[in-house]
């Protein structure tokens, strides 16, 4: 099939939707990535990029098509310009770029912001080829929850927006089985919804390593590892709590690694509160070296904040932490709670309880290795059968050519 991937981040920014990109071009298929320069998470165009663009004008087999975005930087209002550029360049100067190209099927991914859906329902429209969404993030209910919007109006106005792309989308892939309800409210039923999570790169399956020299060695400590995005939706004034109240534990470390908007905060504040015995800010490292610093972890923590939305959310991160066969502790509400305790797994607390997760840890480390082993194989295990990448990506071919063949038929989207 001839694919057109639409996406505001792709490589070298590290998102799932480069390995989708990587397998389907594996595969056979012809992919042509539409994407903005990459500057995502520190707001800036990477050095690397602005130095030799040329260099990343394709992934593997893949041909990338780039258009000017306004940088992230720093602020709300920076970032606004940053999702609205994006959906104006993608819009004009990327239908323009794509001029005389044909597609079977057009896929739009969207972490975030929303406003990817909109080149891309104008490509379907330019190109008249069907469009497949794959929505990871609820809008507007996220940008309540993260506080990133309190007015109503300004809610109401992206709630309809979202209705508007969703209503010009042929096929609906929903993260969580959770999001399926959310989204057909949009829609006034789900018939156009599938269930489809994410599942762990390949890059993070990866156990033929040795234990990462970034990390400061510490013979007999018991590590708390969260690795990904630092952000206000992973609720890390929880987490520091938690590790403040085990401050007497000596041997109790919290390796921090990856990076966010919310990270110079995390920083000030393991200073504030005298933690940095305690908690290790080891700062963003390439994804393929991950299950490097995976060797060093005890346990593996998700967190989210104790709101609505994030109850219905899979983080990403929560199918990499099962496929890399380590216990799983998890600070969530919802489905992904209940991912984690139907894998036996790991540990679960409510959303925000920082002395359940505190608890929690404790009750980890009190265990033998055996015991801690094996719910790292029952995670690996529940992984393999729930996540496992080449069925699901098997999965998403067969709905693209479906698409492809004609309109898509009525379905149990919360079956699937």
């Amino acid at each position: 099939m001839r694919l057109l991937v639409v996406t505001q981040y792709f490589w070298p920014e590290n998102f799932r939707i480069n390995d989708l990109v990587a397998e389907l071009t594996s595969r056979g298929h012809e992919v042509v990535v539409l994407t903005g320069r990459p500057n995502y998470p520190d707001g800036r165009v990477f050095p690397e990029y602005r130095a030799n663009p040329g260099r990343f004008a394709a992934y593997g087999a893949a041909r990338i098509v780039r258009v000017p975005l306004v940088a992230r930087g720093k602020g709300g209002r920076r970032l606004l310009l940053n999702y609205l550029s994006f959906a104006l360049t993608a819009s004009t100067l990327g239908v323009w770029k794509l001029r005389g190209a044909r597609f079977d099927a057009i896929l739009a991914y969207e972490p975030s912001p929303i406003t990817v859906g909109i080149p891309a329902a104008a490509l379907r429209r330019v190109k008249r080829a069907p469009l497949a969404f794959w929505v990871l993030d609820l809008w507007p209910e996220t940008l309540a929850a993260i506080g990133a919007v309190d007015s109503k109006r300004v809610l109401r106005a992206v709630d309809w927006l979202v209705a508007w792309i969703y209503r010009r989308c042929d096929l609906i892939l929903a993260q969580s089985r959770s999001f399926v309800p959310q989204i057909a409210r949009h829609l006034g039923s789900a018939e156009k919804i599938v269930y489809f999570p994410g599942w762990a790169e390949a890059a993070l399956t990866s156990v033929d390593v040795s234990p990462s020299p970034v990390v400061p060695a510490a013979p007999g400590s018991f590590n708390v590892m969260f690795a990904g995005n630092i952000g206000d939706a992973q609720d890390f004034p929880a987490i520091l709590t938690a590790a403040e109240a085990l401050r007497a534990h000596a041997k109790i470390r919290w390796l921090i690694v990856g990076d966010g908007r919310a990270a110079p905060w995390v920083a000030a504040e393991v200073r504030r509160r005298n933690l940095g015995a305690q908690v290790l800010l080891l700062g963003r490292h390439p994804l393929e070296d991950m299950p490097a610093f995976y060797r060093h972890a005890d346990a593996l923590l998700v967190a989210l904040k104790d709101e609505p939305v994030f109850a219905l959310t899979l983080p990403g991160k929560l199918q990499s932490y099962l496929a890399a066969g380590i216990p799983v502790i998890a600070m969530l509400n919802g489905e992904s709670a209940d991912v984690v305790r139907r894998s036996r797994g790991g540990l679960t607390c409510a959303a925000g309880d920082s002395a359940g997760l505190a608890a929690a840890v404790l009750e980890l480390k009190a265990m033998s290795p055996g015991e801690r082993a094996e719910l790292g194989r029952n995670a690996a295990a529940f992984s393999a059968s729930e996540f496992d990448r080449a069925t699901l990506i098997s999965r998403l071919e067969g709905w693209l050519e479906e698409l492809r063949r004609g309109p898509v038929r009525p379905r149990a989207a919360a079956a699937r």
